[in-house]
């Protein structure tokens, strides 16, 4: 049960109705598009698991970019439809971009072209598509991604302000989609680059909304009176309850003392800000919303980060020891499945941190 996974994981870790649209422009959708009416629900009635994981590996991030000039990027997003655990005993169908949550970490740099293509696999059983926040352009590209499972769509466009930027589905149901999973970040990287660190991680915060109470072993059908509601189920880090600890599939990364991480975290909602706080730690340095082009904060303990939307946070590790990521908003740590644990390793600096003075 839920409860138990809980104390064992703190212990060893120390329809929307009437809102249609297409992108976050509030218009209406077009004759061809969806509408909560007419929109069919995933089959959901005595799934199968489809994978072993749908939560992201936080490293798996690609290289820091070492160019002067633009380039044409190719990057290729598929939805998928995938049924998965939550955790031990309990089943959810996400929805993905390349089957995991968050989506996969989009790296370019300011100027660069961005030539998508956006495949919905014909097993699919809804439609998809793609709102880049880095996006000059009609619903941020949703419109021209719009796509019934089987089909596919093209885009190009030139990130021309440097960020780290939300992308999400954005159908009619688009609180539906995202809470499901349909979420990532693109980073723009100023043309002068970002400053050098020891480790990067990719984390997103989301809520899942289910007809089961928390912990209630079995399939979870997505419930949308309690989305509606804002009260969800699960409030977890990369698409699972405590994914990224001893418990689940390990610390998000390990670290050695002296070393510098940098973390990208989004948050995709679609309902809930996200108090972003290193407990043990602070954050050395951080970029409120993605904005690189501004100056970062300075030791800070917790920052917002609302839903649509990311930080760029760096950590220093002077004792060792382990740190816990977490939303400062508590009872989703300690009931809701929400946490990320970082281990640093190294020689004791009792001068710094004495736990037996």
């Amino acid at each position: 049960m839920f409860d138990t996974n809980r104390r064992r994981v703190l212990q060893g870790a120390g329809a929307m109705s009437g809102l249609a649209l297409a992108g976050c422009t509030g218009e209406a959708p077009s004759a061809e598009e969806p509408t909560n009416e007419t929109e069919p629900q995933p089959q959901q009635t005595e799934p199968t698991l489809d994978v072993d994981r749908v939560a992201a590996e936080p490293t798996d991030i690609p290289d820091p970019i070492n160019r002067d000039e633009p380039k044409e990027v190719d990057v290729t997003l598929r939805p998928e439809e995938v049924t998965a655990e939550v955790e031990d005993g309990v089943t959810f169908t996400y929805m993905t971009y390349n089957g995991q949550v968050p989506g996969p970490f989009i790296r370019v740099r300011q100027g660069d072209t961005l030539n998508v293509t956006f495949e919905n696999p014909e097993e699919n059983s809804l439609p998809h598509n793609v709102d880049f926040h880095a996006c000059y352009g009609p619903g941020g590209g949703a419109e021209a991604t719009m796509t019934a499972p089987g089909e596919t769509a093209n885009l190009q466009f030139e990130a021309q302000y440097p960020g780290a930027f939300i992308y999400h589905c954005a159908v009619p149901n688009m609180d539906m989609h995202i809470s499901a999973g349909m979420f990532g970040m693109i980073l723009v990287e100023p043309k002068e680059g970002l400053p050098e660190v020891d480790e990067e991680l990719y984390i997103g915060q989301h809520e899942l909304y289910t007809n089961k109470e928390t912990g209630a072993e079995g399939h979870h059908k997505f419930d949308m009176e309690s989305m509606a509601a804002e009260e969800p189920t699960y409030v977890v880090m990369n698409g699972e309850a405590y994914a990224m600890t001893p418990d689940g599939y390990g610390h998000a990364a390990e670290v050695e003392t002296g070393q510098t991480a940098r973390v990208f975290m989004v948050t995709g909602g679609p309902n809930l800000t996200s108090s972003f706080h290193p407990i043990g730690n602070v954050w050395s340095d951080i970029w409120a919303e993605g904005a690189l082009s501004s100056d970062p904060d300075h030791d800070v303990q917790t920052k917002p980060v609302a839903p649509g939307s990311c930080a760029v946070a760096t950590m220093d590790f002077p004792v060792p020891g382990t740190v816990k990521l977490v939303d400062h908003a508590l009872s989703r740590v300690a009931r809701k499945g929400l946490m990320a644990t970082v281990n640093a390793k190294g020689e004791e600096r009792p001068e710094l941190f004495n736990p037996e003075p």
